[in-house]
């Protein structure tokens, strides 16, 4: 009895990573200042599309400060402020000195994980806010480019989808946060640039299907924080909790995700997805039940 119930294990394990080892390529959509109270207010098709088609939670939390870089850095370094020493909104280098730094100067990223487990893996980040281009070790990339304008963003990430099929691919938008400082959290005028957003979202899904990688593709999309009034950086839930959505033909177990999710979790679970092997210093676990 013991032994078919471990034959049964081993089964299904096998039949797990089977399922894992499908996804290729993983494009990581980060959409700045975009809360989870924006669902189901926005009008945004298309990322309503992938949550009904994948998994989501809209309880997710980030790193506190509710800031950029110090959330954006947790994000794709799969540790918190306390490790990774970025601790500001616009951090350029630690304010706190890192747990530990590679080679190249910085706290290990997802992309310093692909550069030396998976060389040949093709890597890229394409952003809108200047201050990403600070958090990652540039010499991991294949391709990165910093483009000050979501709607550029969204055809240079298009088109880099189409040309290259990229094993990992960070594109970062940032309107949904100028919005939010500029005019408000919670008002008509920040809803109608989430709908704007969700048309660059339609743009990215809609290039991934023309490249043939649609089946071997997860998409995840996120935000580094939300909002309230003018701005961010406190302790309240509309500046707290994000949106994660995943999306793609891996993700088995559709529907809301029950479980807890930190932000430092996405750069893990992208590890996960691309078989990478997390080192000690990262804090963040992979949502694995899903796939």
């Amino acid at each position: 009895m013991k032994a078919l119930f471990f034959a049964a294990a081993l089964f299904f394990t096998s039949l797990l990573h089977a399922q894992v080892k499908k996804v290729k390529h993983v494009i990581l959509i980060g959409v700045d200042g975009l809360g989870a109270y924006a669902f189901p207010k926005a009008d945004a098709p298309t990322i309503k599309m992938m949550m009904e088609n994948g998994a989501w939670s809209l309880h997710a939390r980030c790193i506190l400060p509710s800031s950029s870089a110090d959330n954006w850095a947790s994000m794709i370094m799969g540790a918190g402020t306390e490790l990774h020493g970025y601790t500001e909104w616009d951090s350029k280098t630690p304010e706190l000195p890192s747990k530990d730094t590679t080679v190249y100067g910085k706290f290990p990223t997802i992309f310093y994980l692909a550069k030396t487990q998976k060389p040949t893996l093709k890597t890229a980040v394409i952003y809108s806010w200047g201050g990403i281009g600070y958090l990652f070790e540039k010499e991991c990339v294949s391709y990165e480019k910093h483009i000050p304008s979501d709607s550029t963003t969204a055809v240079e990430a298009s088109a880099y989808i189409k040309q290259e099929k990229p094993n990992l691919l960070f594109i970062h938008f940032s309107d949904v946060d100028g919005v939010g400082h500029s005019i408000g959290h919670n008002t008509p005028e920040y809803f109608n640039q989430v709908t704007t957003m969700d048309g660059y979202v339609k743009q990215v899904l809609d290039a991934i299907k023309e490249a043939g990688i649609a089946n071997e593709t997860v998409v995840i999309l996120t935000a580094d924080h939300g909002g309230i009034n003018k701005g961010h950086g406190g302790k309240t839930l509309m500046e707290v909790e994000i949106p994660w959505i995943v999306y793609g033909k891996a993700v088995k177990q559709k529907g809301e995700v029950k479980e807890s999710i930190v932000t430092c979790d996405t750069g893990a679970t992208i590890a996960y997805l691309l078989g990478l092997k997390q080192p000690q210093l990262w804090t963040g676990r992979p949502v694995k039940g899903i796939f």
